[in-house]
């Protein structure tokens, strides 16, 4: 089975029900695994300026997810991207983050990520 790193964009409209039925469909059954985000994820959805029960929703799905910390290899690999691409930090960081652990990044920004070598993508807005 496919494993995957969440990014911040795709917890903020699946919590919207932005998706079409199969997209949702789709991130249903990520969510109902053990969601994987990057601390950085973790991070942005924390600073969120939200209503109580979305801030709730939240901190139930960070509880619920594995996060990566930033480790050694993530470093190595985001200093790597961001010397080769004009990419953001947290962006760079998140893209090393599933190049290191071998998961699928699931965006629908993928306009930043599209470029960088070996990186498999997913936009639940395309399924």
């Amino acid at each position: 089975m496919e494993k995957y790193l969440i990014d911040t964009n795709v917890v903020s409209d699946y919590f919207a029900a932005s998706f079409s039925v199969d997209g949702l469909n789709f991130m249903d059954t990520v969510f109902d695994s053990i969601p994987t985000i990057s601390v950085i994820t973790q991070i942005e959805l924390l600073c969120w300026q939200t209503d109580p029960l979305t801030e709730l929703k939240v901190k139930e799905f960070i509880d619920d997810s594995a996060i990566i910390e930033i480790s050694p290899d993530v470093v190595g690999r985001c200093v790597n991207i961001r010397r080769s691409k004009k990419i953001k930090t947290p962006d760079a960081i998140i893209a090393a983050t599933a190049l290191a652990y071998n998961l699928t990044l699931i965006t629908n920004n993928e306009k930043d990520f599209v470029h960088i070598k070996g990186l498999k993508i997913c936009n639940p807005y395309k399924i």
